[in-house]
């Protein structure tokens, strides 16, 4: 005589442990046992590369941390910040951008904020599973061809 019983479906408790050992034992699939946390920085990181990659964009950042950002480049063992000019705020599942731009000078300002816009979203989104509920774009300046790039001076030692 087995000892097995007959579950809703019509299916043995047998039967089913067998096709689902894991499902049975803890209780769900394995997959969502857990949580994942996903810190700001990470979502900067990724938002600061999509953006980056619209044609359009010259840089990210007011003129001020381009600056200090150049400096801290020169620096041995500094690395360049991907996340300048970015701030995410990330919630469990939702997340909200401020990113901060200089436009090359002749290109449409509406087009290049709607393209780094959708890029970021899409990439955020993607990469992350968050929803990207907004990306607010301020434009800080426009790069004038004939401008120089902004440079600290170097002290001669």
């Amino acid at each position: 005589m087995t000892d097995m019983t007959e579950n809703r479906g019509g299916e043995s408790e047998t039967s089913a442990a067998r096709r689902s050992p894991l499902a049975k034992r803890a209780g769900g699939d394995p997959g969502s046992r857990g949580r994942t946390t996903i810190a700001d920085g990470v979502v900067e990181k990724i938002a600061g590369l999509a953006a980056r990659d619209v044609d359009g964009v010259h840089a990210m950042g007011s003129g001020i941390s381009r600056t200090f950002g150049a400096v801290r480049d020169r620096v041995p063992g500094g690395a360049k910040s991907v996340s300048r000019g970015v701030k995410a705020e990330v919630g469990e599942v939702q997340a909200a951008l401020d990113l901060e731009i200089v436009v090359e000078y002749g290109v449409s300002i509406a087009d290049v904020a709607r393209d780094v816009r959708e890029n970021v979203i899409t990439a955020v989104e993607r990469m992350t599973g968050l929803e990207v509920v907004e990306v607010n774009i301020a434009v800080s300046d426009v790069k004038l061809p004939d401008e120089e790039e902004e440079e600290p001076e170097r002290r001669i030692q």
